[in-house]
């Protein structure tokens, strides 16, 4: 069948059945998210096993993201031809594997081979779900879509990563990766089940790539991304450690905390299915200026649990509104090569996960825990000008490019 007609065949589908095509993508990512972050809140545990101090364990966060950021382009290149249905269910069956071996893992050089194939997936995974969710997208919805997909994001954090640590705790980290596992195996059975064939469209070339780095305003926009996410994951990676060992936290009240890190993730989503879309500069520079804010006022708000607790909120909500807000730029300035773009995004975002790990890794060695809130706001500061600055120097190129539902 053509894809001309395969991809009228995708956008004639029921308004509820296109929703529950989108459910499905919101819930894969669900499950991604969950298994990419879960150690932040399982470190301790799983220095003790393996006899490592935490942030030492820390860097497996290090380790995944910049194997996700070094794989995802050539993955994506090597399968954009593939179709995309058949395509998802071929990586949840890698995911699934891959966390067989990490529950088994007789030692940290096993448990990082075992991290290693689950991020071979994330790689492919992240550089085409954008993309393909607004696709399947009813018309006139493509913010909400993108919004839900986030959603799942938001989620892993409400109830997969605090779900996850109580599970680590109660019945060991192994379980928890087990379990992970297990649900991805009933991910890639809707999957196959809820989606239509999808064909490659518009996935460009490896061609596409010096065409895509020829547009500033697209590249700004990368060169944020990384600074953004660089900032955040300074202080995100070690937030078990320093609700440990500067607000006097332990057990459940730092698995409450996480919990509330991650609801806050889905208003957020909400924000910008709102407003990310009719608003796109403002949003954007506010959600960076409340970054600043939360990562600047992290140590002096562990003094108070209320007021750490409104703080990680408000951190929480801003973060999501700021990557959401990146991923519609690229989409809108990268329309013709949607998923180079997206793997590119989902590279450098992964650059900003490990480089954010290891500069937070360095930090607590140095200076300790404590400081590395300050220390990653004074980042995002820069990340902030930087995009004020973009903005006024690529105004047209940034109107031009606007993704619109």
């Amino acid at each position: 069948m053509p894809s001309s007609s395969l991809d009228s065949h995708v956008h004639s589908a029921s308004p509820g059945r296109a929703w529950l095509a989108v459910l499905a993508l919101a819930l894969a990512a669900f499950v991604f998210n969950t298994t990419e972050f879960v150690p932040v809140g399982l470190l301790g545990a799983m220095g003790e096993s393996f006899g490592m101090r935490a942030e030492r364990v820390g860097l497996m966060l290090t380790v995944y993201a910049w194997a996700v950021a070094l794989a995802s382009l050539p993955l994506m290149l090597a399968t954009r031809r593939m179709e995309r249905r058949g395509l998802l269910v071929g990586l949840f069956a890698l995911f699934v594997a891959s966390h067989g071996v990490c529950a088994l893992a007789p030692n940290f050089s096993v448990l990082l081979l075992g991290r290693l194939g689950i991020a071979a997936a994330h790689a492919v995974f992240w550089s085409i779900t954008a993309s393909l969710v607004v696709r399947v997208a009813p018309a006139g919805r493509k913010a909400q879509a993108l919004g839900l997909l986030a959603g799942g994001t938001s989620l892993a954090m409400v109830l997969g990563i605090p779900l996850g640590r109580a599970m680590g705790q109660w019945l060991g980290w192994r379980v928890t990766f087990a379990g992970i596992g297990a649900v991805a195996l009933l991910v890639l059975l809707l999957l196959w089940w809820l989606l239509p064939r999808l064909p490659s469209e518009r996935s460009g070339s490896l061609r596409s790539l010096p065409l895509l780095l020829r547009r500033p305003a697209l590249v700004s926009v990368y060169v944020l991304l990384v600074a953004g996410v660089t900032a955040h994951f300074m202080a995100y990676s070690y937030l078990e450690p320093f609700m440990q060992r500067v607000a006097g936290l332990d057990g459940p009240p730092i698995t409450q905390m996480l919990l509330l890190f991650g609801a806050a993730g889905l208003v957020g989503s909400a924000l910008f299915s709102w407003q990310g879309l009719r608003h796109p500069a403002a949003f954007l520079l506010c959600a960076l200026a409340a970054l600043v804010l939360c990562l600047g006022l992290l140590r002096p708000a562990a003094a108070q649990p209320w007021a750490l607790a409104a703080l990680l909120g408000l951190w929480g909500a801003v973060f999501l509104c700021f990557a959401l807000a990146m991923q519609a730029r690229v989409l809108g300035l990268a329309a013709d090569a949607g998923d180079v773009a997206m793997a590119l995004f989902s590279g450098l975002f992964n650059v900003g996960i490990g480089a954010g790990a290891l500069l937070g890794s360095g930090v607590i060695g140095h200076w300790g825990v404590a400081h590395v809130g300050w220390q990653a706001s004074l980042l995002a500061c820069l990340a902030l000008l930087g995009a004020g600055a973009a903005l006024r120097r690529w105004r047209s190129a940034f109107a031009q490019g606007r993704l619109v539902d």
